[in-house]
């Protein structure tokens, strides 16, 4: 095992989070698991990214599904916010 990945078993007991929850958000394409030895690993990158989706998940009442959709606006938000930083920068450009 690499140091930098974490055992889905030990870090479901920890944080108190079903396993099924991290297999359906691999499913949904989400996150990304990794098997060694039979184990599932998730690498400690996505730890951020879990969190959240348990924050929607267990206290909001959002699923997976749910999720998913958030997900993608959200990285569409960032995409178009970092689209008009550009758009702003060239038109500095030509006011000069």
């Amino acid at each position: 095992m690499k140091p930098d990945m974490i055992i889905i078993r030990e870090y479901c007991t920890q944080s108190q989070i079903e396993p099924d929850f991290i297999f359906q958000l691999e499913e949904e394409g989400l996150i990304e698991l990794y098997m060694e030895e039979n184990e599932p690993y998730i690498h400690h990158s996505q730890l951020k990214e879990i969190e959240q989706y348990a924050r929607w998940y267990y206290d909001l009442s959002i699923n997976v599904a749910g999720i998913d959709v958030i997900h993608n606006l959200l990285d569409r938000m960032e995409e178009m916010q970092a689209e008009i930083q550009s758009m702003k920068e060239r038109l500095r450009l030509f006011e000069r």
